[in-house]
């Protein structure tokens, strides 16, 4: 079974879904969040690079065709300074 594909708004690059941050419309009532729901959907790289881009050219606008919250662009920008969790549960920081 292939992998789902999806394209980054900003940098343009195919990736497998999980390697984006989905930010959606909500069907039902318009309003932006992050992550899971039905509506439309855009898909960000969790790079600093595409954020930026994203941010500064209303990318993310255009794909959902919606004005972005200011909180959403704190939300995604609070993530990228957060540090990554593997998948064993502990960080990926060699410390010990």
């Amino acid at each position: 079974m292939e992998p789902n594909l999806r394209r980054c708004v900003s940098c343009r690059r195919v990736a497998p879904k999980s390697a984006f941050w989905r930010v959606l419309r909500l069907a039902h009532n318009g309003q932006v969040q992050l992550d899971y729901g039905m509506g439309r959907s855009a898909y960000l790289c969790a790079q600093s690079e595409c954020l930026q881009q994203a941010q500064k050219k209303k990318r993310l606008e255009r794909a959902l065709r919606t004005a972005i919250a200011p909180e959403i662009y704190q939300i995604l920008w609070q993530r990228l300074s957060a540090p990554s969790v593997d998948e064993s549960g502990g960080s990926r920081s060699n410390s010990q």
